[in-house]
Protein backbone atom coordinates (compact mmCIF):
# COMPACT_ATOMS: atom_id res chain seq x y z
CA UNK A 1 0.00 0.00 0.00
CA UNK A 2 2.64 2.32 0.69
CA UNK A 3 4.57 1.62 -2.59
CA UNK A 4 1.65 2.48 -4.15
CA UNK A 5 1.03 5.81 -2.26
CA UNK A 6 4.96 6.77 -3.68
CA UNK A 7 4.40 7.97 -6.97
CA UNK A 8 1.55 10.11 -5.64
CA UNK A 9 3.29 11.77 -2.99
CA UNK A 10 6.23 12.21 -5.65
CA UNK A 11 3.78 14.13 -7.69
CA UNK A 12 2.09 16.08 -4.58
CA UNK A 13 5.56 17.05 -3.98
CA UNK A 14 6.05 18.27 -7.29
CA UNK A 15 2.72 20.41 -7.46
CA UNK A 16 3.66 22.09 -3.75
CA UNK A 17 6.84 22.92 -4.92
CA UNK A 18 5.39 24.08 -8.52
CA UNK A 19 4.41 27.13 -6.55
CA UNK A 20 7.73 28.27 -5.86
CA UNK A 21 8.84 30.14 -8.86
CA UNK A 22 5.60 32.70 -9.52
CA UNK A 23 5.25 33.64 -5.84
CA UNK A 24 8.70 33.83 -5.11
CA UNK A 25 9.01 36.44 -8.00
CA UNK A 26 6.07 38.48 -6.54
CA UNK A 27 8.22 38.37 -3.42
CA UNK A 28 11.52 39.01 -4.86
CA UNK A 29 10.56 42.49 -6.10
CA UNK A 30 10.57 43.82 -2.65
CA UNK A 31 12.50 41.35 -0.86
CA UNK A 32 16.70 40.53 -1.64
CA UNK A 33 17.47 36.55 -3.25
CA UNK A 34 19.55 35.26 -0.23
CA UNK A 35 17.42 36.64 1.78
CA UNK A 36 14.27 35.16 -0.06
CA UNK A 37 16.19 31.94 0.27
CA UNK A 38 16.48 32.08 3.94
CA UNK A 39 13.03 32.30 4.48
CA UNK A 40 11.94 29.81 2.52
CA UNK A 41 14.11 27.09 4.62
CA UNK A 42 13.50 28.98 7.79
CA UNK A 43 9.38 28.63 6.75
CA UNK A 44 10.12 25.23 5.97
CA UNK A 45 12.08 24.07 9.53
CA UNK A 46 9.63 26.16 11.53
CA UNK A 47 6.67 24.94 9.63
CA UNK A 48 7.47 21.11 10.24
CA UNK A 49 8.67 21.83 13.52
CA UNK A 50 4.99 23.28 14.63
CA UNK A 51 3.43 20.35 12.66
CA UNK A 52 5.21 18.11 14.49
CA UNK A 53 4.58 19.42 18.17
CA UNK A 54 0.93 19.71 16.83
CA UNK A 55 0.97 15.75 16.04
CA UNK A 56 2.98 14.76 19.57
CA UNK A 57 0.03 16.67 21.45
CA UNK A 58 -2.35 15.45 19.91
CA UNK A 59 -1.06 11.52 20.34
CA UNK A 60 0.26 11.31 16.74
CA UNK A 61 4.23 10.98 17.92
CA UNK A 62 6.26 9.96 14.63
CA UNK A 63 7.26 6.14 14.97
CA UNK A 64 9.47 6.57 12.02
CA UNK A 65 13.75 6.09 12.54
CA UNK A 66 15.58 9.18 13.69
CA UNK A 67 18.66 10.83 12.31
CA UNK A 68 21.90 9.09 13.38
CA UNK A 69 25.63 9.75 14.39
CA UNK A 70 26.16 7.84 11.02
CA UNK A 71 23.71 10.32 8.95
CA UNK A 72 26.14 13.31 9.91
CA UNK A 73 28.04 13.39 6.74
CA UNK A 74 24.85 13.30 4.90
CA UNK A 75 23.32 16.02 6.70
CA UNK A 76 26.46 18.57 6.33
CA UNK A 77 26.48 17.53 2.89
CA UNK A 78 22.76 18.27 2.92
CA UNK A 79 22.65 21.45 3.93
CA UNK A 80 25.56 22.84 2.57
CA UNK A 81 24.09 22.24 -0.98
CA UNK A 82 20.74 23.35 -0.10
CA UNK A 83 22.17 27.03 1.46
CA UNK A 84 23.75 26.96 -2.12
CA UNK A 85 20.87 25.69 -4.35
CA UNK A 86 18.13 28.42 -2.96
CA UNK A 87 20.10 31.42 -3.21
CA UNK A 88 21.23 30.55 -6.76
CA UNK A 89 17.45 29.73 -8.01
CA UNK A 90 16.80 33.45 -6.61
CA UNK A 91 18.87 34.91 -8.33
CA UNK A 92 17.93 33.16 -11.50
CA UNK A 93 14.02 33.97 -11.04
CA UNK A 94 14.69 37.38 -10.10
CA UNK A 95 17.05 37.76 -13.73
CA UNK A 96 14.45 35.50 -15.73
CA UNK A 97 10.76 35.05 -16.64
CA UNK A 98 8.86 32.56 -13.76
CA UNK A 99 7.98 30.87 -16.82
CA UNK A 100 11.66 30.09 -17.95
CA UNK A 101 12.83 29.19 -14.54
CA UNK A 102 10.01 26.95 -13.91
CA UNK A 103 10.35 24.82 -17.13
CA UNK A 104 14.78 24.95 -16.24
CA UNK A 105 14.05 23.07 -13.23
CA UNK A 106 13.40 20.02 -15.46
CA UNK A 107 17.44 19.90 -15.48
CA UNK A 108 17.39 18.34 -12.47
CA UNK A 109 16.56 15.01 -13.39
CA UNK A 110 19.62 15.48 -15.50
CA UNK A 111 21.82 16.23 -12.89
CA UNK A 112 19.94 14.00 -10.37
CA UNK A 113 19.91 10.64 -12.56
CA UNK A 114 24.02 11.18 -13.47
CA UNK A 115 24.78 11.68 -10.46
CA UNK A 116 22.70 8.79 -9.30
CA UNK A 117 24.60 6.60 -11.88
CA UNK A 118 27.75 8.18 -10.95
CA UNK A 119 27.57 7.35 -7.35
CA UNK A 120 25.13 4.45 -6.46
CA UNK A 121 25.29 2.63 -10.01
CA UNK A 122 22.10 3.31 -10.71
CA UNK A 123 20.79 2.28 -14.46
CA UNK A 124 19.96 4.76 -17.07
CA UNK A 125 18.80 3.25 -19.97
CA UNK A 126 18.89 4.16 -23.32
CA UNK A 127 15.35 5.98 -23.02
CA UNK A 128 16.80 7.51 -20.77
CA UNK A 129 19.73 8.53 -21.90
CA UNK A 130 17.34 10.19 -24.58
CA UNK A 131 15.19 11.52 -22.31
CA UNK A 132 18.23 13.36 -20.57
CA UNK A 133 19.67 14.69 -24.31
CA UNK A 134 16.30 15.88 -24.79
CA UNK A 135 16.13 17.98 -21.51
CA UNK A 136 19.75 19.46 -21.84
CA UNK A 137 18.66 20.57 -25.44
CA UNK A 138 15.25 22.45 -24.09
CA UNK A 139 17.76 23.65 -21.52
CA UNK A 140 19.86 25.12 -23.97
CA UNK A 141 17.24 26.49 -25.72
CA UNK A 142 16.02 28.19 -22.85
CA UNK A 143 19.34 29.56 -21.97
CA UNK A 144 19.84 31.53 -25.51
CA UNK A 145 18.77 35.24 -24.31
CA UNK A 146 19.62 36.53 -27.82
CA UNK A 147 19.40 33.62 -30.80
CA UNK A 148 21.36 36.29 -33.12
CA UNK A 149 24.27 36.72 -31.12
CA UNK A 150 23.74 33.23 -29.39
CA UNK A 151 24.12 35.26 -25.76
CA UNK A 152 23.49 33.59 -22.42
CA UNK A 153 20.71 34.54 -20.37
CA UNK A 154 22.40 34.81 -16.59
CA UNK A 155 19.21 34.05 -14.92
CA UNK A 156 18.75 30.72 -16.99
CA UNK A 157 22.91 29.66 -16.19
CA UNK A 158 22.00 30.52 -12.33
CA UNK A 159 18.97 28.38 -12.54
CA UNK A 160 20.57 25.32 -14.13
CA UNK A 161 23.86 25.87 -11.43
CA UNK A 162 20.80 25.50 -8.56
CA UNK A 163 19.85 22.32 -10.35
CA UNK A 164 22.88 21.09 -9.85
CA UNK A 165 23.38 21.58 -6.30
CA UNK A 166 19.88 19.80 -6.15
CA UNK A 167 20.46 16.91 -8.17
CA UNK A 168 23.47 16.42 -5.78
CA UNK A 169 21.64 17.26 -2.87
CA UNK A 170 18.75 14.73 -3.81
CA UNK A 171 21.25 11.47 -4.12
CA UNK A 172 22.51 12.95 -0.27
CA UNK A 173 19.17 13.07 0.80
CA UNK A 174 18.84 9.31 -0.82
CA UNK A 175 20.75 7.82 1.38
CA UNK A 176 18.62 9.48 4.44
CA UNK A 177 15.53 8.46 3.43
CA UNK A 178 15.33 5.87 5.63
CA UNK A 179 14.81 8.26 8.54
CA UNK A 180 11.85 10.24 9.15
CA UNK A 181 11.27 12.57 6.80
CA UNK A 182 9.84 15.47 9.42
CA UNK A 183 13.15 15.22 10.97
CA UNK A 184 14.91 15.36 7.87
CA UNK A 185 12.72 18.97 6.69
CA UNK A 186 13.25 20.14 10.33
CA UNK A 187 17.27 20.01 10.30
CA UNK A 188 17.58 21.23 6.29
CA UNK A 189 14.95 24.08 6.66
CA UNK A 190 16.89 25.31 9.74
CA UNK A 191 20.07 24.22 8.93
CA UNK A 192 20.05 25.50 5.11
CA UNK A 193 17.86 28.75 5.84
CA UNK A 194 20.41 29.58 9.06
CA UNK A 195 23.37 29.32 6.44
CA UNK A 196 21.71 31.65 3.67
CA UNK A 197 20.73 34.64 6.14
CA UNK A 198 23.80 34.26 7.25
CA UNK A 199 24.98 34.51 3.43
CA UNK A 200 22.26 37.95 3.22
CA UNK A 201 23.38 39.52 6.05
CA UNK A 202 27.13 39.50 5.13
CA UNK A 203 25.50 40.64 1.47
CA UNK A 204 24.27 43.91 3.27
CA UNK A 205 20.53 42.32 2.50
CA UNK A 206 18.28 43.72 5.67
CA UNK A 207 15.99 41.86 6.99
CA UNK A 208 12.12 41.89 5.49
CA UNK A 209 8.92 43.98 7.14
CA UNK A 210 6.56 41.55 8.51
CA UNK A 211 4.30 41.77 5.99
CA UNK A 212 7.01 40.49 3.72
CA UNK A 213 8.60 37.99 6.04
CA UNK A 214 5.36 36.11 6.93
CA UNK A 215 4.07 35.33 3.00
CA UNK A 216 7.72 33.80 2.11
CA UNK A 217 7.35 31.71 5.34
CA UNK A 218 4.45 30.26 4.40
CA UNK A 219 5.27 29.53 0.88
CA UNK A 220 8.63 28.02 2.14
CA UNK A 221 6.69 25.80 4.37
CA UNK A 222 4.43 24.67 1.85
CA UNK A 223 6.96 24.74 -1.12
CA UNK A 224 10.35 23.34 0.25
CA UNK A 225 8.41 22.25 3.64
CA UNK A 226 5.49 19.86 3.03
CA UNK A 227 7.22 19.05 -0.59
CA UNK A 228 10.79 17.78 0.33
CA UNK A 229 8.30 16.16 3.03
CA UNK A 230 6.65 13.89 0.34
CA UNK A 231 9.61 13.84 -1.59
CA UNK A 232 11.94 12.14 0.67
CA UNK A 233 9.13 9.68 1.69
CA UNK A 234 8.84 9.19 -2.48
CA UNK A 235 12.90 8.03 -2.73
CA UNK A 236 12.47 5.64 -0.05
CA UNK A 237 10.07 3.55 -2.26
CA UNK A 238 11.37 5.16 -5.29
CA UNK A 239 14.88 5.53 -5.29
CA UNK A 240 16.33 9.02 -6.61
CA UNK A 241 16.36 9.16 -10.56
CA UNK A 242 12.31 7.20 -10.23
CA UNK A 243 11.68 10.52 -7.94
CA UNK A 244 12.46 12.59 -9.88
CA UNK A 245 11.42 10.93 -12.98
CA UNK A 246 7.55 11.68 -11.46
CA UNK A 247 8.83 15.28 -10.02
CA UNK A 248 9.36 16.53 -13.15
CA UNK A 249 5.81 17.45 -13.43
CA UNK A 250 6.53 20.75 -11.15
CA UNK A 251 7.93 22.86 -13.93
CA UNK A 252 5.16 22.58 -16.08
CA UNK A 253 2.64 23.16 -13.48
CA UNK A 254 4.51 26.55 -12.56
CA UNK A 255 4.96 27.45 -16.43
CA UNK A 256 0.77 27.52 -15.74
CA UNK A 257 0.72 29.00 -12.76
CA UNK A 258 3.21 31.81 -14.06
CA UNK A 259 1.26 32.56 -17.01
CA UNK A 260 -2.09 32.42 -14.76
CA UNK A 261 -0.61 34.88 -12.64
CA UNK A 262 1.26 37.21 -15.13
CA UNK A 263 -0.22 36.79 -18.21
CA UNK A 264 3.20 37.29 -20.12
CA UNK A 265 3.19 35.55 -23.58
CA UNK A 266 6.68 33.77 -24.10
CA UNK A 267 8.45 33.85 -27.44
CA UNK A 268 8.37 31.47 -30.26
CA UNK A 269 11.69 29.68 -29.10
CA UNK A 270 9.78 28.84 -25.47
CA UNK A 271 7.33 26.90 -26.69
CA UNK A 272 9.58 24.81 -28.53
CA UNK A 273 11.67 23.91 -25.74
CA UNK A 274 8.40 23.83 -23.70
CA UNK A 275 7.29 20.86 -26.43
CA UNK A 276 10.72 19.51 -26.20
CA UNK A 277 10.49 19.04 -22.66
CA UNK A 278 7.23 17.37 -22.36
CA UNK A 279 8.65 14.87 -24.64
CA UNK A 280 11.24 14.23 -22.26
CA UNK A 281 9.21 14.10 -19.75
CA UNK A 282 7.34 11.33 -20.75
CA UNK A 283 10.04 9.83 -21.71
CA UNK A 284 11.33 9.57 -18.95
CA UNK A 285 8.24 7.68 -16.17
CA UNK A 286 8.29 5.42 -19.04
CA UNK A 287 11.85 4.54 -18.64
CA UNK A 288 11.21 3.80 -14.97
CA UNK A 289 8.37 2.16 -15.66
CA UNK A 290 10.77 -0.30 -17.99
CA UNK A 291 13.63 -0.39 -15.23
CA UNK A 292 11.29 -1.43 -12.18
CA UNK A 293 9.90 -4.14 -14.50
CA UNK A 294 13.19 -5.54 -15.96
CA UNK A 295 14.21 -5.45 -12.07
CA UNK A 296 11.62 -7.42 -10.90
CA UNK A 297 12.27 -10.25 -13.82
CA UNK A 298 15.58 -9.81 -12.86
CA UNK A 299 14.84 -11.25 -9.38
Amino acid sequence: MKTRFAPLSALLAAALYALNAPLSKLLLQDVPPSMMAACLYLGAGLGMLILGLVRRASGHASREKPLSRHDLPYVAGMIALDIAAPILLMLGISRTSPENASLLNNFEIVATSLIALLLFRERISRRLWLAIGLIVLSSAMLSIEDASHLSLSTGSVYVLLACCCWGLENNCTRTLSGADPQQIVVVKGFGSGTGALIVALIAGEALPPAHLALPALGLGFVAYGLSIFFYVYAQRYLGAARTSAYYAAAPFIGVLLSLLIFRQWPGALFFAALAIMILATVLTPLDSAATEQEASHGT
